[in-house]
C-alpha cells in the first residue's frame, strides 16, 4: 500500500519551491555554526607530531605556534595546528 499525503491550496511546483527554500536556509544555518574554527590541546598536537608536550609549550614560547589561553587551558587553531605539522615534517626530513 502507498502512502499519500495531500496539500490543499499548493501547486506541486509551490510546495517543491517551499522545501527548497527551507532546506537551503538550514544548510546555511549549520554552515554558519560550523565556521567556528576547532582547536587542538597541547596533548592532541605533541601526539599528532611525535613530540612531548614540552616541546609543544616551548613552540609556543618561542613563537613558532600561536595559541589561546581559555581560562587554565590552551589551545591551538586547525590553521596553527596544521602548520606546526608541516614544521615538524620539514624539520624532521631536513638534512643534518
Amino acid at each position: 500500500m502507498e502512502n499519500v499525503i495531500q496539500v490543499h491550496g499548493m501547486t506541486k511546483d509551490e510546495l517543491l519551491n517551499d522545501f527548497s527554500r527551507l532546506i537551503d536556509q538550514k544548510l546555511n544555518q549549520l554552515q554558519k555554526s560550523n565556521n567556528t574554527p576547532k582547536k587542538h590541546s597541547i596533548k592532541e598536537l605533541s601526539k599528532y607530531c611525535g613530540v612531548s608536550q614540552n616541546t609543544v609549550r616551548n613552540w609556543i614560547a618561542e613563537g613558532k605556534v600561536k595559541a589561546e589561553r581559555l581560562g587554565g587551558r590552551i589551545f591551538i587553531t586547525e590553521e596553527e595546528f596544521q602548520k606546526a605539522l608541516s614544521e615538524v615534517k620539514s624539520q624532521k626530513y631536513q638534512r643534518v
